[in-house]
């Protein structure tokens, strides 16, 4: 008798003959689950409504690439809120809430990873054409355009999860091989091609090129061959703010490469990736991690972010005209 309860303790579903196996996690990784990953969903959320309160509110900043970071803290914002929670239910040793419920929380969080992925190419497109030519960047991007491009990456983002529920829909569960368990089918190869080779060689092509510019107008500078005239002097200062922005935004995308490249690198090396492994618990902390350190890097590199959070936390954005405060 002893032993039969003990067999059913193991299962899910102990009343059900085809009922899966509960597994057995290390204390190590229940506190990485329900301790670490809250923590920074938490962190995400909170600094990500800072970048979004500060830009939609201050008027100063409603520029073109403001409007992206806009859009990216967004989509870091979604991260937190909404892939944290559902990826800790899926993480369970069983899923309970049945078929219909395991294909919504493994599709519908996730349209904000690969709205992250097209906010870096429009953020890389950006400073490629505020670097490489600059004298046509005011006509070329502008808040409308930028604006429609935004749209067009989130009608993206949503329409390529869609994709992949829609299959799903058909039979809900004929992926699982016993009762209990959450499996979904997504076809790797077309997701490997579309959220990250074909976007990281873009922002990689795209960076190599403001890079190179980069140095060559550095060099431009410190020999003092644009300061000739007044009017090329002013705009070699265009110019090197320009490049201060491209550094700053270079980090973020270098930092976007650092934490999603490993997932996908296990992918191209066609390693079975485990839902509920260490492995996938660490790849899910790295994609956290990226949409925490994009407002920290904002923090660092603009002194305009600093000065917004100092208004933000002391409530004197709710001060009549604040929205035309000074805050570059």
């Amino acid at each position: 008798m002893a032993v039969s309860v003990q067999r059913g303790a193991e299962l899910c579903f102990p009343q059900l003959n085809n009922s899966c196996k509960k597994r057995t996690r290390p204390h190590s990784e229940s506190m990485l689950i329900y301790t670490l990953l809250p923590f920074f969903a938490l962190l995400t959320v909170s600094l990500n409504l800072l970048v979004i309160i500060s830009i939609s509110h201050f008027r100063q900043l409603h520029t073109s690439t403001n409007l992206l970071l806009l859009s990216l803290a967004v989509s870091d914002f979604f991260v937190g809120l909404l892939v944290v929670p559902f990826q800790i239910l899926l993480l369970e040793p069983c899923w309970l809430l049945g078929d219909l419920a395991c294909i919504l929380c493994s599709f519908l969080p996730v349209f904000s990873v690969p709205a992250t992925a097209v906010n870096m190419v429009l953020i890389s497109v950006d400073r490629y054409v505020a670097v490489c030519d600059p004298l046509r960047y005011g006509t070329k991007i502008n808040p409308k355009r930028v604006k429609i491009c935004v749209l067009l990456c989130w009608i993206y983002s949503v329409s390529y999860d869609f994709l992949f529920l829609f299959d799903n829909l058909k039979k809900p569960g004929k992926y699982n091989s016993c009762y209990g368990e959450c499996v979904i089918s997504v076809n790797g190869h077309v997701d490997l091609i579309l959220r990250f080779i074909i976007p990281t060689t873009s922002i990689i092509i795209l960076y190599t090129r403001v890079f190179v510019v980069a140095v060559s107008q550095a060099r431009s500078m410190r020999s003092h061959i644009a300061a000739v005239k007044l009017q090329r002097s002013t705009t070699v200062t265009v110019k090197k703010s320009e490049l201060k922005a491209a550094r700053t935004l270079g980090v973020v995308v270098a930092v976007f490469l650092m934490c999603y490249c490993p997932y996908y690198g296990i992918s191209l090396a066609a390693y079975e990736l485990m839902t509920g492994s260490l492995i996938n618990i660490f790849m899910i902390f790295l994609v956290i991690l990226n949409s925490c350190l994009n407002p920290l890097i904002y923090a660092f590199f603009y002194p305009w972010f600093r000065k917004t959070v100092k208004l933000i936390v002391t409530l004197q954005i709710l001060q009549p005209h604040s929205r035309q405060a000074n805050v570059l």
